[in-house]
């Protein structure tokens, strides 16, 4: 009877060492994901900081772009005035300004003094760093919240999730149509260049050279090809000599020689 108290407390021990690493785990996940949020809603502060200035830049060279700045600079004040760390909230805001601050950049590509103004190179080079921070920072943090999510998704881990109120938390994806766009590829001009003519197609039985050799005498039917007819031997005999006798067209014996009788 005592070896059944063991077994069951035992039992109970271990159950309750379950709970607690899996609650603990839970708990320093939620840290994770917290603090991984941290950082990323710092570097979207800096680059709330940099807008002004950027668009002040900008401005001074080209005035006439005031629906671009007016734009910018409002879509900056909606992402500022999002309230709380929610991350589907503050997704949408970023994606709208960084769609705003995508069609302020292409605005200036028409102003070469613009593009040389170090002021401006310096807040744009800090602007790609911070957005390239961001990106980084956008990924460790949902790489978190998905191994948190699929915890309270998974059996046993579902059971401890749903005792103690622990909830599926949200991504951060910010939705921008520009990026998420398949680029349109045209294989229209692959391989040829404009003003260039296609080779000429050859002909059936035309010589490779591209050059007609003229007929020869005594070429009969349809002439094809790089065929020439074989040159005439004197005599009349065109081809290979006859067995037995000496060859068409060759000088008689002289006094004192053998007659020709085919050997070699």
């Amino acid at each position: 009877m005592l070896w059944v108290i063991i077994a069951i407390v035992a039992v109970v021990v271990i159950l309750a060492i379950l709970l607690i690493t899996s609650y603990n785990r839970f708990v320093k996940q939620r840290n994770l994901i917290q603090e991984s949020w941290r950082q990323i809603d710092v570097e979207l502060h800096r680059r709330y900081d940099l807008i002004p200035n950027l668009v002040e830049t900008v401005r001074a060279y080209a005035a006439h772009e005031r629906h671009v700045f007016e734009e910018v600079a409002r879509l900056r004040t909606q992402a500022v005035n999002v309230q709380g760390s929610n991350p589907e909230q503050r997704a949408a805001a970023e994606g709208q300004l960084s769609g705003a601050l995508r069609q302020m950049m292409i605005s200036v590509e028409q102003y070469p003094q613009l593009q040389s103004n170090q002021n401006f190179l310096g807040l744009q080079r800090e602007l790609t760093d911070t957005e390239d921070r961001i990106a980084a920072g956008r990924r460790f943090y949902n790489a978190n919240v998905g191994d948190y999510n699929t915890r309270i998704e998974a059996f046993p881990s579902n059971v401890i999730a749903n005792s103690f109120k622990f909830e599926k938390a949200g991504y951060f994806e910010v939705k921008d149509e520009q990026v998420r766009a398949v680029p349109q590829v045209s294989f229209g001009t692959i391989g040829s260049v404009a003003g260039e003519q296609a080779p000429p197609q050859m002909q059936p039985g035309a010589p490779s050279s591209g050059q007609i050799h003229p007929r020869l005498p005594g070429d009969q039917g349809n002439y094809q090809g790089n065929y020439q007819q074989p040159p005439q031997i004197p005599g009349g005999y065109q081809g290979e000599p006859p067995v037995g006798g000496p060859p068409v067209g060759s000088p008689a014996p002289q006094d004192g020689q053998p007659p020709f009788t085919g050997g070699q």
